[in-house]
């Protein structure tokens, strides 16, 4: 199917359009077409899913359930979460199956994917999406859960989180960021940590400004690679005058290209208002004669877009990582690298 702006429309149309008017618990920005979950609170329910790669360490999943424990929440695993089929975590209509049971259970206040991997997008259409819509909750999870974060936003109006997973490294950057988010339902501005590590100058964790300025939309995004990959799809939301982010790990950089390339030829990249790259973890140029740098590969692609752009958020296959609401207003600010949530993502 050729990717067109009617397309683009007719999916984010039939997003909103499909939902039903807020139940009790549920909050709907009507302008933004968003459905927020419950805030967690301490002693709420996790439901652990591993909806992806396989995991081989069983103790992965206990690890996960003492960092939710920290956090003051309880958790049930799935009833699958251990299951391996090849690469995948379990065949799909089983994976797919402990997401709808979790959200069919009213105990369960957060669906969390333990790791990523890869498998998301082989679920999207065994997703019960009107039991979704009618209970909304927290879900949670980045790279390749960018599938499920965007396939259930484009499908329900749900807002999602691209943050941490159960196996991610919580640590006080993380976890404070997470808290601040899910629990508090603070509209915070996220921030890079300023620190010189005993030198001079700050060295990491800078912001390389692509083009300077400020812009406001609602935040969309999540694994670059995952994204591209549903092209084509339904389960892609409206991307008009969003904040577009995306993130990637160990790619190389022509892949890179391709993969803007690809979404200019779509037509997506001419519609943001907005654009963030958090950070694309070993994605070094390689030996080969001739190639660019990734910093090269933006300038081709994201300065003649003329919007607020910039590269080294705080968002990615990283230790210290945000906590970004997938279809929440935000404006950034590309000469500061800063997002700013405009309202709570949660209720």
């Amino acid at each position: 199917m050729t990717w067109t702006r009617r397309h683009m429309l007719q999916i984010g149309g039939a997003a909103i359009a499909a939902g039903t008017l807020p139940s009790l618990g549920e909050a709907r920005d009507e302008m933004q077409g968003v459905i927020k979950p419950k805030r967690l609170r301490e002693g709420d329910l996790v439901g652990l899913i591993n909806p992806a790669g396989a995991t081989f360490h069983p103790d992965r999943a206990e690890i996960a359930r003492e960092t939710m424990a920290a956090l003051g929440l309880r958790t049930r695993f799935g009833d699958h979460l251990l299951d391996r089929y090849g690469y995948l975590a379990g065949r799909d209509e089983d994976r797919a199956a402990d997401i709808n049971s979790f959200f069919a259970d009213p105990e369960v206040r957060m669906v969390l994917a333990l790791r990523g991997g890869w498998g998301c997008n082989r679920l999207l259409p065994l997703l019960d999406y009107d039991l979704i819509r009618k209970n909304p909750k927290i879900v949670m999870g980045m790279s390749d859960i960018t599938g499920l974060l965007l396939g259930i936003f484009a499908k329900t109006g749900v807002a999602t989180f691209h943050g941490p997973t159960g196996g991610s490294s919580w640590n006080e950057f993380t976890t404070d960021q997470a808290k601040r988010v899910l629990f508090d339902g603070a509209a915070l501005t996220m921030a890079n940590p300023v620190g010189t590590d005993d030198r001079l100058v700050q060295v990491k964790n800078r912001v390389l400004t692509i083009t300077s300025g400020s812009a406001s939309g609602r935040l969309m995004g999540g694994n670059l690679t995952v994204l591209t990959a549903l092209m084509g799809s339904g389960y892609l939301p409206d991307f008009d005058g969003c904040i577009f982010f995306v993130e990637d790990v160990r790619e190389e950089v022509y892949r890179v290209d391709r993969m803007l390339t690809q979404l200019k030829l779509a037509g997506v990249l001419e519609r943001i208002a907005g654009f963030v790259f958090g950070r694309c973890t070993d994605c070094e140029p390689t030996s080969r004669y001739g190639s660019l740098t990734l910093q090269e590969v933006l300038n081709d692609h994201i300065a003649p877009l003329g919007v607020p752009a910039w590269y080294g958020s705080m968002i990615g296959h990283i230790a210290d990582k945000f906590t970004v609401p997938v279809g929440v207003p935000a404006e950034i600010d590309a000469d500061t690298g800063t997002i700013k949530l405009l309202e709570p993502a949660v209720v």
